[in-house]
């Protein structure tokens, strides 16, 4: 979602100002940008909230943004990336960075910022949410490993859900 923002618009001057340090965008504005976009997908008939299973990707990242989620999603499964080799995470994001052309991405200094932001603000979040649905996977695999293992957590918690709206 911030990724596509137009950078020169007032919402996309303040995901710069804070994605080129490596910080993260308040919270305030993120389940802002958020909500409005999860609404245009409603409205469009690309989202139908009663039907659909939302995977969620990067946010909540703040322990205040998953509260304030509660209101708007019942979270059924969490996908929790983890890397304990810190330095072999440093150089996969640099590649990640030079490859897709993100050009904050790609300077060490902001990816250590990144992740010591991670740590303090992010980990926390997990907390939030009963460890019974909070599932590790290791990310330094290939990409296509890391998406097989993702898969097997997100599809049974699709197919739990659709059976689930199928029946009711």
């Amino acid at each position: 979602m911030f990724r596509n923002l137009d950078i020169h618009s007032e919402l996309g001057r303040i995901f710069y100002e804070h994605s080129s340090k490596g910080d993260l965008v308040p919270d305030d504005v993120t389940v802002k940008m958020w909500a409005e976009n999860l609404h245009a997908q409603t409205v469009l008939g690309i989202y139908k909230p009663h039907d659909d299973l939302l995977v969620l990707d990067g946010i909540p990242r703040t322990l205040y943004q998953a509260e304030i989620m509660d209101e708007y999603v019942e979270v059924l499964g969490i996908v929790h990336l983890v890397c304990r080799d810190k330095s072999a995470m440093i150089k996969r994001l640099r590649r990640r960075a030079l490859k897709e052309n993100r050009a904050d991405d790609a300077r060490e200094d902001v990816i250590i910022n990144r992740w010591n932001v991670y740590e303090q603000e992010t980990a926390p979040v997990l907390g939030h949410y009963p460890d019974s649905i909070v599932h590790e996977v290791d990310a330094l695999g290939s990409p296509a490993s890391v998406l097989q293992h993702v898969l097997e957590i997100v599809a049974p918690v699709q197919e739990t859900h659709f059976s689930n709206v199928l029946e009711g």
